[in-house]
């Protein structure tokens, strides 16, 4: 077990104890602080090492739409069958994975789509702003740039697909450009000339390295009195004077608790006598050392469904959902599409002598695409911030603020409803 600072003894605040050091968690901790609680994060790994090592870094507040939706649905069959494609249920968990697959079709009524995508929609637009205040606070406000994003169309025929993704997104308030195949030469030299027109969004901000952001969060929060342990988190329980957080035969008592576990939250949660829908979405990335080749913002493809994004680090390519859980291998024909996909759009990359390295994580992904933000229905002490699916980096600092406003018992900015952990 690791552990860090301690608290200080005798100190009359009141204290927390956030469990999971994803960007999620470590977001959750400082704000936590910043309202004079007395902080101890809890993870079975080092700080920043789950999903959120392996992100594109690009905080996508254009993605208003759940998962789940009549398109997606028209669209799965052709989607598993392409070899190449971005969606895969791997057959050695796919029993498994059923339930949560008939409540992702029912989430698909268009009822449901419509409070998503409101859901969505209000965590989005705070998302900046929310990332805004907390690196300015720690001092990192470099780690988030104005970089611009591009959504790349490869065939002439999809123009009009283009424009109506435009119209749609305008009318939520989400601006974008749609420029021609010389526009998106002059905008990334480096892409393909296969690039027929894109969707450009000038607003659209990254940060320069997720893993080096959540190393600066956690040095923060370090640097504040906050106390780490390394050590996973085996039960938890809650009565009306505290939390107990059991781990490794020892148990933590603490005035409050915050769940943000991600994928590893249900398990948590079944303790509590809580039962979500959560399922351990896979992602996938390729990470390319490329000093000569650049690219200027992230990319995205409309048509292969992946995100090529330029970090401090190099280029990385992320992509696929693939429900896989928690145990299965990753399977290695995934870095072999990206690599497929990434070489298509940038004929540089194509060079054998890249170094490269892949990854697989877990994505915390709920049916209806909504993330976790409430407390215990019947234990006011122990509180939830998980489920954030292919949007963990984008809404961790609003998630952060939204939750601990709660916790303090303030009334939150936005309306919490749509976030309820019963709501299933």
């Amino acid at each position: 077990m690791r552990s860090s600072r301690a608290p200080q003894p005798g100190a009359s605040a009141q204290t927390v104890a956030v469990v999971g050091a994803g960007v999620v968690g470590l977001c959750t901790a400082l704000q936590a602080q910043r309202q004079g609680y007395r902080v101890t994060l809890i993870d079975r790994d080092a700080p920043g090492q789950g999903a959120s090592f392996g992100n594109a870094g690009y905080l996508a507040t254009e993605l208003i739409d759940p998962l789940s939706s009549g398109k997606t649905l028209r669209g799965a069959l052709a989607m598993l069958l392409d070899p190449h494609g971005p969606l895969a249920l791997p057959l050695g968990y796919l029993h498994r994975s059923l339930p949560w697959l008939l409540r992702f079709v029912a989430a698909a009524r268009p009822a449901q789509v419509a409070r998503s995508r409101d859901g969505l929609l209000a965590l989005n637009r705070a998302a900046l702003p929310a990332w805004r205040r907390c690196l300015a606070d720690i001092g990192a406000s470099q780690q988030l740039r104005q970089s611009g994003y591009l959504l790349v169309w490869e065939s002439a025929g999809r123009l009009e697909e283009a424009r109506a993704h435009a119209r749609y997104l305008q009318q939520w308030g989400v601006h974008s450009e749609l420029v021609d195949a010389a526009r998106v030469a002059q905008l990334e030299p480096a892409l393909a000339g296969t690039v027929k027109h894109a969707l450009y969004f000038p607003e659209a901000c990254q940060v320069r390295e997720p893993y080096e952001l959540c190393r600066q969060l956690f040095a923060a929060f370090e640097a504040r009195g906050g106390c780490f342990v390394q050590q996973a988190v085996e039960h938890l329980s809650a009565d009306a004077q505290q939390v107990r957080v059991q781990i490794a035969g020892t148990a933590l008592s603490v005035d409050r608790a915050v769940i943000c576990a991600g994928a590893w939250s249900k398990k948590l949660l079944q303790g509590t006598g809580i039962e979500v829908p959560l399922e351990a979405e896979r992602g996938y990335h390729l990470s390319l050392d490329s000093p000569v080749i650049r690219l200027n913002r992230p990319i995205g493809s409309a048509e292969r469904r992946f995100v090529i994004s330029p970090l401090d680090s190099g280029l990385r390519a992320v992509g696929f959902t693939e429900l896989g859980g928690l145990r299965l291998k990753p399977i290695r024909r995934r870095g072999k599409t990206l690599r497929r996909h990434s070489q298509a759009l940038i004929p540089a990359l194509a060079d054998p002598s890249l170094q490269t390295s892949e990854w697989m994580g877990h994505r915390p992904t709920l049916p209806d695409s909504l993330p976790v933000i409430d407390r215990h229905p019947q234990h006011a002490r122990l509180l939830f911030a998980f489920g954030n699916q292919h949007l963990g980096l984008t809404q961790a600092a609003i998630s952060a603020e939204l939750v601990v406003s709660l916790m303090a018992g303030e009334t939150p900015p936005i309306d919490l409803r749509p976030y309820r952990v019963d709501r299933f």
